[in-house]
């Protein structure tokens, strides 16, 4: 059965999560799913953390005197460098701070596309694929694209080929789909739960992000091994637990700004289901998909030792990824403030009022 298989079909959804009556009163408390008992991958931090993380900072703040206190207060609070000390442990120093300056850039410009429209993506797409593709001889006078061109350079000069070429796609799908997401937002749609998912795997940045796993660990795995169908299954079954889990994490902040880009939105219309009841089925897409990516990782092929072994490591990567992304979501203050490691212990939270 594939990741997008339990999601589709209807008259199983509608078993297992009855419809209840058409706009039911929004509640002030909800439950989130205990994912992190079911969650069985080793949580590993690489002993960096610290280190890179003030570093990353320095990096991030450097020549922006338009950044104000606030701003920069909020960015410490997001603990980029947790983060990736988490999805990227014990790699080299350089590859965990290259890796935590683009978390860094990669969450400020997710901040940014919340509010922008399609054609400001676009113009911040055309400096960013434009410095990664031509670092030597494009030129642009911002800052954005100095920071995109020294991330990209330190990436790019020691990654393979093949990382480098998906590294760059995903990058170039990443911009694709949030000009998407932004061309919905304005026309008010909701797609179906089956178009977001597909749509979700690329507005996340997970697919750059998974590319830098091959980066940090300096793998060489040839194409077509990174094609075949089941590592496929399992680069995919690990986007989409990071990111349904980032959109239950998420909910709150979201909901309060007006904000639908998110899987428990979608759900709640296409099944006419409470919140509480789109949050319990989004937590079960989650253990269902971390499941099958157990069985898919127990039916990986061989592909002789010296591959086999960079394939376990890339595999544990995404491992990584998925842990690594769950428990820093209780410590970054990006969606609970300084109520994360409360809320991981009770899994009770107050809904924010909506900004008017």
């Amino acid at each position: 059965m594939t990741l997008v298989t339990f999601l589709t079909p209807i008259n199983l959804l509608s078993r297992l999560f009855p419809a209840l009556a058409a706009s039911p009163p929004t509640p002030t408390t909800i439950r989130l799913p205990d994912l992190v008992s079911h969650c069985k991958f080793d949580l590993h931090i690489d002993r960096s953390h610290k280190r890179v993380s003030v570093e990353s900072m320095g990096w991030l703040f450097d020549g922006d005197p338009d950044l104000d206190e606030p701003s920069r207060r909020a960015f410490h609070g997001v603990k980029a460098g947790k983060l990736a000390a988490m999805c990227y442990p014990n790699v080299g120093y350089p590859q965990l701070r290259a890796c935590t300056d683009f978390l860094n850039w990669l969450i400020h410009l997710d901040n940014l596309s919340d509010d922008m429209t399609d054609r400001s993506i676009e113009n911040v797409a055309e400096v960013v694929m434009n410095s990664l593709h031509q670092p030597y001889t494009y030129h642009s006078p911002g800052r954005l694209s100095r920071m995109t061109t020294d991330i990209g350079g330190r990436i790019i000069q020691t990654a393979s080929p093949g990382t480098v070429q998906r590294f760059l796609e995903g990058m170039d799908l990443f911009f694709r789909a949030v000009q998407q997401q932004a061309r919905d937002r304005a026309s008010g749609i909701l797609p179906s739960v089956e178009t977001y998912v597909a749509l979700r795997r690329d507005t996340s940045g997970c697919k750059p992000c998974v590319a830098l796993i091959e980066y940090a660990h300096h793998l060489h795995i040839p194409d077509d091994v990174m094609g075949h169908p089941i590592l496929q299954r399992l680069t995919e079954g690990a986007n989409d637990v990071v990111t349904w889990v980032n959109d239950i994490v998420s909910y709150d902040v979201e909901q309060s700004k007006g904000h639908t880009h998110n899987l428990i939105n979608i759900v709640m219309q296409e099944h006419g289901l409470t919140v509480q009841d789109a949050i319990n089925m989004t937590g079960d897409f989650c253990d269902r998909a971390m499941d099958q990516f157990l069985l898919d990782r127990a039916n990986l092929p061989s592909w002789g030792p010296v591959i086999d072994a960079e394939v376990r490591v890339y595999v544990s990567g995404l491992e990584d990824w998925m842990v690594g992304s769950l428990h820093w979501s209780y410590e970054t203050e990006r969606y609970f403030g300084k109520a994360g490691q409360r809320i991981k212990k009770t899994g009770i939270l107050t809904l924010r009022p909506k900004v008017t």
